[in-house]
């Protein structure tokens, strides 16, 4: 993918006036990938709006950047999350208050009802700490309910989460959450496609769904009723060949009804986390191998035959060792990034190869086994 000139990262009214143009992202998409297109007038259109964006609007996103841990990432950006650009719209261009490197680890989004009851959200809060244990991060969209009780149990259990908003990413809704968004800046990640500002309209939370759903391995839905927003995260996540996980409720629980019928239209039936984990294995796997790239084993010390084949588990494996380390001592020893290593930890651990204890990585005594 072609990455921004250095004028384009030291200027962003370029880019800022793509995104607030608005319009088919499509061709947005396209203006980004080929610049040089505007001198050649192919989208008459786009220029036509491009023309009309407010210079109070470009003036209110600038004053939001220049402020620490803010950041504006491009369609053609390095910085894109690669998972998201898988989708078939994938947004041209991301407002990102916190670490941009959060979009990049492998995610589990855990959505549901915002009405939920007590169990609903024990279940999300049960199943997002054994997510963070493994090394996933969570994303959910800071709405009332499930996607709450997503966040603040990653944030007590110090994982990784990431808010995706249909707000512009310095407005929290329910306004009641703008702790909960200040926690989440601080310690993961907030999402939006919309520019400062922005305030919560209806047309937007669908768009949002399909970023939570773009950014997940898979996803989680813990309680919905039949009309409900999670069911469209999870519809979009099987239209973008994501795993979509359900679990099952009463027959006579209102929010276990949107969930049954997830399942009876192909959703997998789960009753523990590991269920998840051991779904997502396989993609977790190709995602692994895709930001690991071909890097180079060392010159000795063959990784036994129980360990990973590619080079850069090679490499992962030869720095574990029995006794626990964290993530940021492996980052030291491979020089492989954070969303690389999580990826491969978390393909290690399903294989049953390694232990996580306390975001602390070993060789799993026996050399193999079961992930428990």
């Amino acid at each position: 993918m072609p990455a921004l000139s250095a004028a384009t990262q030291s200027d962003p009214l370029p880019l800022l006036r793509l995104l607030l143009a608005g319009g088919p992202s499509a061709s947005r998409r396209a203006r980004l990938e080929r610049p040089d297109a505007a001198s050649t007038h192919t989208d008459p259109l786009l220029d036509a709006r491009l023309e009309r964006v407010p210079t109070h609007e470009l003036d209110r996103c600038l004053a939001w950047l220049a402020q620490p841990r803010h950041h504006l990432i491009g369609w053609n950006d390095p910085r894109y999350p690669p998972l998201l650009r898988q989708l078939p719209q994938p947004p041209p261009g991301l407002f990102v208050a916190g670490d941009p490197d959060h979009l990049w680890r492998p995610a589990l989004a855990v959505v549901g009802s915002r009405g939920a009851s007590a169990g609903g959200r024990d279940n999300a809060r049960h199943f997002t700490r054994r997510f963070c244990r493994a090394g996933l991060a969570v994303v959910s969209g800071l709405a009332a309910g499930i996607d709450a009780a997503a966040h603040a149990a990653a944030l007590e259990c110090d994982g990784s989460t990431v808010a995706v908003l249909g707000t512009g990413p310095d407005r929290a809704y329910p306004a009641a959450h703008a702790g909960l968004l200040e926690q989440v800046a601080e310690r993961g990640a907030v999402v939006s496609e919309h520019a400062p500002g922005t305030p919560p309209r209806s047309s937007h939370f669908p768009g949002r769904n399909r970023i939570i759903a773009g950014l997940s391995l898979g996803t989680v839905v813990v309680e919905a009723a039949l009309r409900s927003g999670a069911l469209i995260t999870a519809r979009l996540a099987a239209e973008a060949g994501r795993e979509v996980f359900a679990l099952p409720g009463s027959i006579h629980h209102p929010l276990a009804r949107g969930c049954h019928r997830l399942i009876r239209d192909g959703a997998q039936l789960v009753e523990s986390p590991e269920e998840v984990l051991a779904g997502v294995a396989t993609l977790a796997g190709r995602l692994a191998a895709e930001l690991a790239g071909p890097h180079r084993a060392g010159p000795s010390d063959p990784a036994p035959a129980t360990a990973p084949a590619d080079a850069g588990a090679h490499r992962l494996w030869r720095a574990l060792g029995h006794d626990p380390v964290p993530m940021d001592l492996l980052a030291e020893r491979t020089g492989l990034t954070t969303a690389t290593l999580s990826s491969m930890l978390l393909a290690m651990e399903l294989d049953g190869r390694i232990v996580v204890e306390h975001g602390r990585y070993a060789r799993r005594p026996t050399g193999g086994g079961t992930a428990t």
